[in-house]
């Protein structure tokens, strides 16, 4: 039996991996902005899900909920850090108010919560599961904010691997393509200011044709990060799903050319040597 912590069980991922977690046995320490919303999933598994109130930004809450995990269920094994949120548009078109409040959540809300569980975590070891995307491994027009926000979670969550091996600590970035969840409906935000000069380019087209047409199914994606977890050799990178793949394969392909061309060039920048 596992004991998990997940934030962002409102909906989409956070929510699937809970109840999936959940029914096969696993204890489950539920987390949303809103608890309400989460009540209901938690009623059949009394005892055994727990649902708490969590602002990710809140750097108290998250040592509260971190507190009440351990004084219900004696600490966890697994810390989900799922919260968070898209915002799709041209980087001209963004303003402070809208990419800062997508970066407190995305990328200081996840430190926040990452630093409230790593005294628990140290403790015993466990695994720490960093919801990132295929947006995280490679960059494209119209989505620069979300691109960057989980960029960051990458380079976080790569550090976090070398910091926390000696503790018995894993950590599993997960690297979704387009799954059929609620991301591109509720869990996306575009930018205010439309600007004409970026109509092509700012994935408002985007949104539109592929909300609810996704091709990935987001119950098989759920049961590939169960098996990781429980997986004696997981990778540090999970992308899952064909287009996840292909990004990588692309970025990978793109990075070693870039590399090539200009090998010996770039590496020619050392001091002389006497």
């Amino acid at each position: 039996m596992k004991t998990w912590l997940i934030t962002g069980c409102s909906s989409g991922f956070g929510q699937r991996l809970a109840l999936a977690a959940a029914q096969r046995g696993d204890r489950v320490i539920a987390t949303a902005r809103n608890v309400t919303t989460i009540e209901e999933m938690a009623a059949p598994f009394a005892g055994r899900m727990i649902t708490l109130p969590l602002d990710v930004t809140d750097a108290a809450a998250a040592k509260a909920v971190v507190a009440k995990a351990v004084e219900t269920f004696g600490g966890f094994d697994v810390l989900v850090n799922n919260a968070g949120y898209g915002l799709f548009g041209a980087i001209e078109e963004g303003t402070p108010e809208e990419y800062r409040a997508m970066f407190e959540v995305n990328v200081f809300g996840l430190i926040e919560t990452t630093r409230a569980a790593l005294p628990v975590l140290r403790r015993s070891g466990g695994t720490i599961v960093n919801m990132s995307s295929g947006a995280g491994i490679e960059g494209r027009g119209g989505g620069g904010y979300y691109h960057a926000a989980k960029f960051a979670v990458e380079g976080i969550s790569e550090a976090l691997a070398g910091e926390l091996k000696p503790f018995g600590i894993r950590v599993l970035i997960v690297e979704p393509g387009p799954f059929r969840t609620e991301f591109l409906g509720r869990s996306i935000t575009m930018v205010a200011n439309e600007m004409p000069e970026y109509a092509a380019s700012s994935r408002r087209l985007y949104r539109e044709s592929n909300n609810g047409n996704q091709s990935g199914d987001p119950d098989r994606a759920v049961a590939v990060i169960l098996k990781a977890v429980d997986a004696e050799d997981a990778p540090l990178h999970l992308p899952l799903g064909p287009a996840a793949h292909a990004i990588a394969e692309r970025k990978l392909a793109a990075f070693r050319s870039d590399i090539d061309a200009w090998r010996d060039i770039t590496i020619a920048t050392d001091f002389d040597r006497p």
